[in-house]
């Protein structure tokens, strides 16, 4: 099973906004097989000391430092922590305190050493969370589940979902009436498949409210073209599990789930990518880092694709969003890019973390601007 931990919109921001004397990031490949788990604790391991190395260097406090090393290695000697994990661990560390979230996204392993945290691997598990909750719906049956990665979908109990469309609205009596004064039949079928659908949504939206998980209906026919048009959640896709669901498995419903999210996923990267051709005319977008980050200072980007591997160590000033470039990654300077994000984040901005083929040119970033420059 995996166990992810998708950080919410407002942790994100909360992150974004932490400063201390020495903020430690790692990203750390992890695996959900247990017996495998011990090559990824060595691993932390040795990226711990790497941090250590930087603050030492850097002339750090000492008692800081044994503060923050000691709630790293607390972790690292967790073994009840380590028995469930996922794809991937973000650790994010302070002297003074410590989080963590487990990801279904496969990244890079790294630390990153600042008086900030570096966030911008975290935003491929919030563009793409590599999860969704599946609704089968038919006649006979509607279950609710959810999914992480390639893990078969895990049934959630929804105490108020219909057991069946006959229990839940009742036969369909070929002599009765509606109150609009239509008769039974084919359409009285029609009123009770909209009645059962209504039934579903009021029983999902307190399971589903706040949320921005996708949702991927398995259903064919008039059930499925009736619940996308009553359907209330707003991240339902468009495409469907075309086949009857009562036959299909939790592998098997994960199997063909799979595909649509992947199919949403780029979707939404080539509409963006289009959009960033057409206003390329308008003098409405940049992939130089130093014009981003003025954009990001002032709150003058729409949309923001970042390389969520890319670090260019530097400073971004607080005021003009003058970026000053170093050689030398060390425990002072951060990632430009990781802050430019943070900052457009902060202002608003549509945020996705990719890999640098999915962006324009294949640039580090590329931004899409509320107005020309």
């Amino acid at each position: 099973m995996l166990y992810v931990d998708i950080p919410t919109r407002n942790e994100f921001s909360l992150l974004a906004s932490q400063r201390s004397d020495a903020c430690v990031s790692i990203y750390l490949k992890t695996t959900p097989v247990t017996q495998e788990v011990q090559a990824t604790r060595i691993q932390l391991g040795n990226l711990i000391k790497e941090a250590h190395a930087q603050l030492e260097k850097s002339g750090f406090d000492k008692r800081r430092l044994a503060a923050l090393l000691g709630h790293l290695n607390d972790l690292l000697d967790d073994d009840k922590f380590w028995r469930f994990q996922a794809s991937s661990l973000a650790v994010f560390a302070t002297p003074d305190s410590i989080r963590t979230y487990r990801l279904a996204n496969d990244l890079t392993s790294m630390v990153q050493v600042a008086d900030r945290f570096h966030l911008k691997p975290l935003f491929r598990a919030v563009t793409f969370p590599h999860a969704a909750f599946i609704l089968t719906l038919s006649e006979n049956a509607v279950r609710l589940f959810e999914m992480n990665a390639d893990q078969p979908a895990k049934e959630i109990e929804v105490q108020a979902l219909p057991d069946d469309m006959a229990s839940s609205v009742g036969p369909i009596p070929s002599d009765e009436r509606v109150f609009s004064g239509r008769s039974y039949g084919k359409e009285g079928h029609n009123v009770r498949l909209q009645q059962y659908v209504r039934l579903v949504d009021s029983a999902l939206r307190p399971i589903l409210a706040g949320r921005e998980t996708p949702l991927v209906l398995a259903a064919t026919g008039r059930l499925a073209d009736l619940f996308k048009q009553i359907c209330s959640y707003p991240h339902l896709l468009a495409e469907t599990i075309s086949e009857s669901p009562d036959r299909l498995t939790e592998a098997e419903l994960t199997a063909r789930a799979r595909p649509v999210l992947d199919n949403a996923y780029a979707g939404q990267i080539a509409d963006i990518k289009a959009l960033f051709e057409k206003r390329v005319g308008q003098r409405r977008t940049t992939t130089d880092i130093s014009d981003a980050a003025r954009a990001a200072t002032f709150g003058a980007i729409q949309t923001l694709l970042v390389d969520i591997d890319a670090v260019v160590p530097g400073f971004v000033d607080e005021e003009t969003g003058e970026v000053s470039f170093v050689q030398t990654d060390d425990a002072k300077a951060y990632g430009v890019i990781d802050e430019i994000t943070a900052r457009a984040f902060a202002s608003g901005a549509t945020v996705f973390g990719v890999r640098r083929e999915d962006i324009p040119g294949g640039h580090d970033l590329a931004a899409i601007l509320r107005y020309p420059h």
